[in-house]
């Protein structure tokens, strides 16, 4: 069974390396062509970097490990958490934090790592009743936070928006760049879907030859899949001038939120109708 264990640290650091190298750059770039501002550019982040979360909670769906999704959304949500403080701290930013809007953020990323804790200290069963709450969990974070966005933080993006007003011309410019953008993106999909499917037979495998609890699995996987996001919370910082710091904040504030609201209420859902499912 060695070479079962090889094949998970293989197969988990191919998700990581394509996510961090080819995925999250390939979407940053698709970004800046459109020139979006730092909350959408923060949002696609949060896309990007909820991939690898999506498809190890899927193939451990397909594989039947229900208790593996559920301590991979905590693992990841918490990591994700730890990472963005570091970050944040690391590029003294801490004072850019006061503000309410993003207070607000905040608190409703605890929520997102609350929630599920909850659920397993309560011995909830992951039903496919579970998958209507969490829809609903997630229009009202989505609500919640676009709202908080427009009253606290939209200030941070009308320099860019009036930016884009003034240069209406790159659209044609780019429509052929943006293709390329997605055309790769497509690739990488498929590449990721196939690795995937190979981990989710690997972590079966496991399970079956070493007896290993389904939660050491999952926490194990939301260590892997949470290093995406620890590199875009340090890239949002730096991208912008120190004037502009507190767009780097937005950004990679709402790449947090974003990806951990997936995670539980998105990605969760998902894999709580396959198991149902399978």
């Amino acid at each position: 069974m060695i070479i079962e264990i090889i094949k998970f640290i293989v197969l988990s650091s191919l998700i990581v390396l394509i996510s961090k190298y080819i995925l999250v750059k390939l979407l940053r770039k698709l970004a800046e062509a459109l020139n979006l501002s730092a909350k959408v550019v923060g949002d696609i982040a949060g896309v990007a970097t909820s991939v690898p979360e999506f498809l190890t909670v899927s193939f451990s769906a397909f594989a039947g490990l229900a208790g593996t999704s559920i301590y991979n959304i905590i693992s990841s949500n918490v990591i994700n958490l730890i990472q963005y403080i570091a970050a944040v701290v690391l590029n003294k930013n801490q004072k850019l934090l006061n503000n309410k809007g993003i207070k607000v953020q905040l608190i409703l990323v605890m929520a997102t790592i609350l929630i599920p804790i909850l659920m397993v200290i309560s011995k909830i069963e992951l039903n496919i009743n579970f998958t209507l709450v969490f829809i609903l969990l997630f229009i009202l974070f989505y609500y919640i936070n676009s709202n908080v966005h427009k009253l606290y933080l939209k200030k941070q993006d009308e320099r860019i928006y009036n930016e884009i007003e003034k240069e209406k011309k790159w659209i044609k410019g780019k429509i052929k760049v943006i293709i390329k953008y997605l055309v790769a993106l497509l690739c990488t999909s498929v590449i990721l879907y196939f690795i995937g499917d190979n981990l989710g037979n690997v972590l079966e495998n496991l399970k079956v030859a070493f007896n290993i609890p389904e939660a050491i699995i999952g926490i194990a996987l939301g260590f892997i899949t949470s290093l995406p996001e620890l590199i875009t919370f340090f890239e949002s910082q730096k991208h912008y001038k120190k004037e502009d710091a507190k767009e780097g904040i937005v950004e990679a504030t709402n790449n947090l939120l974003t990806s951990n609201i997936l995670n539980l209420f998105i990605i969760q859902t998902i894999g709580i109708i396959i198991i149902n499912l399978v």
